[in-house]
């Protein structure tokens, strides 16, 4: 009889995390270690080290490992690429990671691996359409479609981040009052060489960005400090989070006018202020082609073991 427990690895910037399913989903073990930086031979022996640990425990030795990384393989020539784990560009991670460890490998980047675990068995688990969003430090998406992931032939599917977010396409409102802001007339940098990515104006810089022009603070403030003013009263953080929901709200109804999912999962450290989900609702109204929304907006449930439990689900 086949072995249809689940193994999976996260290999993110700070830390590197195996887990090993049972066949209901299921965590039966999960072990981590700190991820060795600027070290690729390093974070090999690492990954090898930790699924040593789970095949002696458990005989886990035959099963395929899926494993989420924070880029992913180029299509021309399989080598890593967009990771922010330098070390890991121009390597071919997946042929490597099939010659050490003597098993098949899948490959795929955590924000897929997030929206997958999210899908199979979190906030949107039993739904057929799920889309995945990481809010966080960058801007992330994947697609989920009935419990398997869409990738695309480039490995793209769900990277809105990096779509142009449509600034002139904001509707005057309550929320916004456009004819009393310059705010939005600003052409924002993105790393990735273009200006106004949705990652640019979502992220948690980009809301601590955001926070500063609007209300000119002393200083800086973090998205966490932005959040937790709010949630005491302070009402220039309250509307700094209504610009940011009206953003959000314009970037997300690209996504449901395409795809209508059933149910979309806010991931990542944004995901957590609780006003998103008060204000979103009537701000989509503004900008999804439809009478009506049926669309599910939940928070995630799994944690940061997001990535190890989708990356298992990738087989």
């Amino acid at each position: 009889m086949a072995d249809k427990r689940k193994l999976g690895v996260d290999l993110g910037g700070s830390k590197i995390e195996a887990a090993l399913l049972g066949i209901d989903g299921t965590v039966i073990e999960r072990i981590r270690v700190a991820t060795p930086q600027d070290d690729y031979q390093a974070t090999l022996n690492s990954i090898a080290a930790l699924l040593e640990q789970l095949d002696k425990k458990h005989s886990s030795e035959s099963l395929p490992l899926g494993i989420g990384t924070p880029g992913s393989p180029s299509t021309r020539d399989n080598l890593m690429k967009n990771c922010n784990s330098t070390c890991l560009n121009g390597q071919p991670l997946k042929d490597d990671l099939e010659k050490r460890l003597k098993r098949a490998v899948r490959l795929a980047n955590d924000a897929d691996c997030f929206a997958l675990a999210e899908a199979c068995s979190g906030a949107a688990k039993g739904a057929n359409s799920v889309f995945g969003v990481i809010l966080g430090t960058g801007v992330g998406g994947g697609i989920v479609i009935n419990q398997k992931l869409l990738q695309g032939p480039s490995h793209i599917a769900g990277e809105w981040g990096h779509n142009p977010l449509a600034l002139d396409a904001l509707v005057d409102s309550e929320n916004l009052k456009l004819n009393q802001l310059s705010h939005y007339q600003n052409k924002r940098p993105c790393y990735c060489g273009r200006h106004n990515c949705v990652e640019s104006w979502l992220s948690g810089p980009a809301l601590s960005q955001s926070d500063w022009e609007l209300n000119k603070p002393a200083s800086l403030r973090s998205a966490a400090s932005i959040a937790q003013a709010a949630a005491e009263g302070e009402a220039k953080a309250q509307q700094t989070l209504k610009h940011y929901a009206e953003m959000l709200a314009l970037a997300l109804a690209n996504v449901i006018n395409t795809i209508d999912p059933e149910v979309i999962v806010l991931g990542g450290g944004l995901s957590n202020i609780d006003q998103l989900y008060e204000d979103l609702p009537s701000a989509l109204e503004r900008y999804v082609f439809s009478d009506e929304i049926l669309c599910r907006i939940v928070a995630a449930r799994q944690g940061d073991s997001a990535g190890v439990i989708g990356a298992a689900h990738l087989w």
